[in-house]
Parts: structure tokens; sequence; C-alpha cells
């Protein structure tokens, strides 16, 4: 492979995937984002998340687990440095510019790193009127269908103790097994697509012990696990396939090759599950894993 090529196709060694990120932040807010709700809802109820929940919400994203979170009455930050555009309609969902000081302080949203958060709720982790401490971290995005999507969350869970009390529950999510998660079949396309060239972020089986491999090595204890169905449904074939490529999932796929092949490529694996009226309709399964803080 000639320099030129591994530049064109090796997004991680410098150049930027042929993304439109504000694109996919948008179409994740308005049609991916929301087949996670019985995700977040089941975690919730467990955890009896209320008005005395402070909630970190690691990777937030465009920040509708936090918008469920703070409805139910908690106090919540959220967290994401890899997607500026998303962390900005998370803002715009829960903190509008005309809401006053406390109650935007009650929902912060940070584009950044633990260490700002830190800044900003004071070095003690002592938000102003606020008690001194988290007692509830959540890492919603799924982990266990792309090579290396866990790289660097044990790390993050570790940097979170200062800010966390112990014992604090921290809630850590993975895709269910292939066999039941029929999405799994158009996830396939990425690796088609993207392994020929080696390229980094490639789809793989999930496997049972994703979750607990990283609370170790966050030096976590495991205290519970549960399933959750969360079926993929979307309108139409289009509407199915912006929602899945905002999910990043085939970002290395459209660098590996291009955006129309990509998109060509999902619309045939989604023909299987497309029902008589035009919608798409795909059971998942989802695993959440409950560890506590040392």
């Amino acid at each position: 492979m000639t320099p030129t090529l591994m530049r064109q196709h090796l997004p991680l060694a410098g150049a930027a995937p042929r993304v439109d990120q504000a694109t996919r932040a948008r179409d994740w807010a308005e049609i991916q984002e929301r087949m996670l709700v019985p995700l977040y809802e089941a975690v919730y109820e467990r955890l009896e998340v209320g008005s005395g929940t402070r909630v970190l919400g690691l990777g937030c994203g465009s920040g509708l687990a936090l918008l469920m979170a703070a409805s139910r009455g908690a106090t919540v930050t959220g967290i994401d440095a890899k997607s500026p555009e998303r962390v900005r309609l998370a803002r715009e969902r829960l903190v509008p510019e005309d809401w006053g000081t406390r109650a935007r302080a009650e929902r912060l949203i940070i584009d950044g790193t633990l260490e700002d958060v830190a800044d900003a709720v004071g070095a003690s982790g002592e938000p102003g009127y606020r008690e001194p401490a988290y007692n509830l971290v959540t890492a919603f995005e799924p982990i266990g269908c792309v090579a290396g999507d866990s790289e660097g969350l044990a790390e993050l869970l570790t940097g979170a103790g200062p800010l966390v009390r112990r014992g604090t529950p921290v809630v850590l999510v993975g895709w269910g097994p292939p066999e039941r998660c029929t999405t799994s079949s158009v996830l396939r396309v990425a690796t088609m697509l993207a392994d020929p060239l080696r390229t980094p972020g490639s789809w793989r089986p999930a496997l049972r012990d994703d979750l607990e491999e990283v609370a170790q090595r966050a030096g976590l204890r495991p205290d519970g696990s549960g399933r959750v169905a969360c079926p993929f449904g979307y309108a139409d074939i289009d509407n199915a396939v912006r929602g899945l490529l905002s999910t990043g999932l085939f970002d290395a796929a459209v660098t590996a090759t291009d955006q129309a092949q990509v998109e060509k490529e999902v619309t045939e694996a989604l023909h299987p599950y497309q029902r008589g009226d035009g919608t798409v309709w795909m059971p998942n399964v989802f695993r959440y894993l409950i560890a506590r803080m040392p």
C-alpha cells in the first residue's frame, strides 16, 4: 500500500473520516438515540433514580439519557470529549439559554475532560449549593461491538473516582450476543467494507465478559447486571440507514470506501427487516452491568 493510500484509510493515524459529523449528530438525536430508551428506563428504575440522585454521565452524547434522569428530579452532569456536535445538541436540550443560573447549574454539559468537570463544580466536587459528590456514574454508550471501542473507558472510570463517593454505582452497557441482536447482520457490512484495508474500528461479535473486563481494569466491583430488549424501529429504509450511520459504527467503512457505497450496502442488508408497510424492525438485546466504585 502506498503512503498516500495509508493516509486515506487510517483515520487514527491523522486523516479525518469523510463523514459529515454535524449531520450524523442530528440524525443520532432525532432518529437513533431513542432506540435505547428502554435501557435507560430499566437502569433508572432499578437504581431508583430521583431527586436525591446526582448523575455523572460519561460519553453523554446528545443528552437524552441525562434528560430522562433530570425528568425524575436528578441533578445531572454530562461529559463528552468525542463529539462536540452531539454536546451542542445536549446543551440545547438540557440547558436552554433562558434558564436561570441555579437551574442551569443543576444540568451541566461539558465538552472536555474530567478535569474540566472538577473545575466546573469545584476542586472538591462540590458545585456550590449541591452535595459534594456524584452518587451515580453512567457510561451508556454500548461497547463490545467495534474492535477497540472500550479503549480508554477503564481509564476514564478511574479518573472519575475523585468526583464520586465510595461505593457509587457505575453503569456500563454493551451489545447483547449476536444471536439476540438482528442488527448484527447489518453491522457486518462495516467489517466487510473496512477490513480489506485493515481499518481500525471494525465490527466484531459482542463477548459475554466485555463489561466485566472493563470493570476489572478500572478496579470496580461487579454488583448485578441485566438485559433489556431495545428493538430498532424505523419509518422506512432511508430513515434506518440514516439512523444506523449516525452511530459512528460505519465511519471506518465510509473512510475505507465512500458514503454512497456504504449506504448502498447497508440498504441491501436492511431489506430482510423491512415489513409490508415499509417500516423496518430489528429486535435487539442490550446488556448492562452495575459495578461499584472502590
